[in-house]
C-alpha cells in the first residue's frame, strides 16, 4: 500500500545466482567479449566504461580538489601489527601490496570470487587487505585475517614460531595461484604455466635448462615456471666461490669494488655451465647411452616483477648458520644478458655485455627490498618500499619511517623485488609505431 521498496535476503541471493548462471551461458555462448565491459564485483554483471565527455573533463579540469601525487602523499603507506612472530608476513605484504600491476588489479576490484566458500579465499581478503592499506587509515592495520587463512591453507606456516619470509612468499603465491582459477578467463599459450591468472601474469617467468652431452654435443632443453630466483652467496657451502667477475666492470651501473659481490656476480654464476661429473652421468638421446654431460640456466621468459632470494640461511650436515655476506645491488636491472637468446655471446661462462644493449623490454626497476636482522635461531625482518619515484620507506611492522636510497642499497638484502620498467603490450605498440614510420 505504501508502495514502498522490500529486501527480502533469499529473494536476493537467488538474483544472485540467476545473474552468475545468466553470465556463464553468455561467456559459453560468445566468442569474443567486449573489452568496454567490466565486472560488477560479487555479482558478476557488466556494465560500459566510463569515458568522459567533454563538459566532464572541463569539469575536472577545474575542480581544486583534485588528488595529487605530492611528496607528501602517503596514501598506501599503513604499518602492520607484529602478531606474535609475524615479521616474515608483515615485510611481504608490504611488498606485494606496492607492487603496481597487482596494486592495479585489487584497487580496481577485478577479482570475482567462485570459491563455495568466498570467506576461505585468500585473494578475496587480500583484495579486502588492498582496501585497508590505501584506505587513508593512519592506524596501523590488524591482518588477523590473512594470518588465519594462512594457517589453513599452508599448515607449514601455522603457529607463532619464528618463519621464513621466502617460505612465505612462495606459499602465499601458490595459494593465490589456485585461489584466482576463478578470473582465469582462458589460458595463456606463451606463459610457461599455461595460466592467465593475475599471479601468474606478474610473477612467473620461464627457466630454460640446457644439458649438453660431452661426447655428441647433444643439447636436451627443458623450460620451467619460476616464481623467484635463488642465488649462491660467496662464504656457502656450494662450488665455483669465489669466482672472478667479468670483464665488463660496469654491469647494470655497478662498479665493482674487489672484495664486494655484486647481484650481476650472482647472477653470471647462476647462468654458467656447469659440469655435472662423472658421478652425475645421464643417458644421451643420441648416444643411447650414459655420458658426463653440462648443464647451464638462463631465463627463456621474463616475468613482470623479478624476485631474487639470496640463500643467506645454509643448512648442511655439519653447521646451520646465516651468511651475512654483503651483496651489492642497483637500483635498474639489465637482465639481458642472462636471456637464453643471449647465449651465442657467451664464452666458457663469462658474458660478453654490450656498453648499451638498447633492448629496454629486459630492463628492471628496483622497488622492495627485504631484509633479516639477527641470527639464524633469533632474527627480525623488515622491509624498503618505493612509494612513488624515488621516495622509499622503511616497513617495520606497525612502524613506518622515511628512508634514503643509500638506507637502501647499503642494506644486507635478502629478498630483491624488481618492476620491468616497459610491459610487452606497451612494446608491442613501440615496435608498431616504428613500423609504421617506416
Amino acid at each position: 500500500m505504501c508502495k514502498d521498496y522490500v529486501y527480502d535476503k533469499d529473494i536476493e541471493q537467488i538474483a544472485k545466482e540467476e545473474q552468475g548462471e545468466a553470465l556463464k551461458l553468455q561467456a559459453s555462448t560468445s566468442t569474443e567479449v567486449s573489452h568496454q565491459q567490466c565486472s560488477v564485483p560479487g555479482l558478476g554483471e557488466k556494465y560500459p566504461t566510463w569515458e568522459t565527455t567533454k563538459p566532464e573533463l572541463e569539469l575536472l579540469g577545474h575542480n581544486p580538489r583534485r588528488r595529487r601525487i605530492t611528496s607528501s602523499f602517503t596514501i598506501g603507506l599503513r604499518g602492520l601489527i607484529n602478531l606474535g612472530n609475524t615479521c616474515f608476513m608483515n615485510c611481504i605484504v608490504q611488498a606485494l601490496t606496492h607492487t603496481p600491476i597487482l596494486r592495479d588489479f585489487f584497487l580496481s576490484d577485478r577479482h570475482r570470487c567462485e570459491m563455495p566458500s568466498p570467506e576461505l579465499c585468500l585473494v578475496c581478503e587480500m583484495s579486502s587487505l588492498f582496501r585497508e592499506l590505501y584506505s587513508g587509515n593512519p592506524s596501523p592495520h590488524v591482518p588477523y585475517k590473512l594470518l588465519h587463512l594462512v594457517w589453513i591453507h599452508a599448515r607449514h606456516l601455522a603457529g607463532y614460531r619464528q618463519q621464513d619470509a621466502h617460505e612465505f612468499l612462495i606459499a602465499a603465491l601458490d595459494v593465490l595461484h589456485r585461489h584466482c582459477k576463478g578470473d582465469d578467463v582462458g589460458k595463456a599459450a606463451n606463459n610457461p604455466n599455461h595460466c592467465n591468472c593475475i599471479i601468474d601474469q606478474i610473477f612467473t617467468g620461464g627457466l630454460q635448462s640446457d644439458v649438453t652431452c660431452q661426447a655428441c654435443h647433444g643439447v636436451s632443453t627443458t623450460i620451467d615456471p619460476c616464481w623467484d630466483i635463488s642465488l649462491d652467496l660467496p662464504g656457502s657451502c656450494t662450488s665455483f666461490w669465489p669466482m672472478s667477475p667479468g670483464r665488463d666492470s660496469s654491469v647494470n651501473g655497478e662498479s665493482h669494488i674487489p672484495g664486494i659481490t655484486t647481484l650481476t656476480d650472482c647472477l653470471r654464476r647462476f647462468t654458467r655451465p656447469e659440469h655435472l661429473g662423472s658421478s652425475a652421468k645421464i643417458k644421451c638421446g643420441s648416444c643411447q647411452s650414459y655420458q658426463e654431460s653440462t648443464k647451464q640456466l638462463t631465463m627463456n621468459k621474463l616475468p613482470v616483477v623479478a624476485c631474487f632470494h639470496f640463500k643467506r640461511f645454509e643448512h648442511s650436515a655439519k653447521q646451520r648458520r646465516k651468511i651475512t655476506t654483503y651483496i651489492s645491488f642497483p637500483l635498474e636491472l639489465d637482465m639481458t644478458p642472462f636471456m637464453a637468446s643471449s647465449k651465442e655471446s657467451r664464452m666458457n661462462g663469462q658474458l660478453q655485455l654490450p656498453t648499451n644493449s638498447g633492448n629496454n623490454e629486459n630492463k628492471y626497476s628496483l622497488f622492495a627490498v627485504v631484509n633479516h636482522q639477527g641470527t639464524l635461531e633469533s632474527g627480525h625482518y623488515t622491509s624498503f618500499i618505493r612509494h612513488h619515484k624515488d621516495q622509499w620507506f622503511k616497513c617495520d611492522d606497525a612502524v613506518i619511517t622515511k628512508a634514503s636510497i643509500k638506507d637502501v642499497l647499503d642494506s644486507e638484502g635478502y629478498l630483491l623485488f624488481y618492476h620491468k620498467q616497459v610491459l610487452e603490450h606497451e612494446s608491442e605498440k613501440v615496435k608498431e609505431m616504428n613500423t609504421q614510420a617506416y
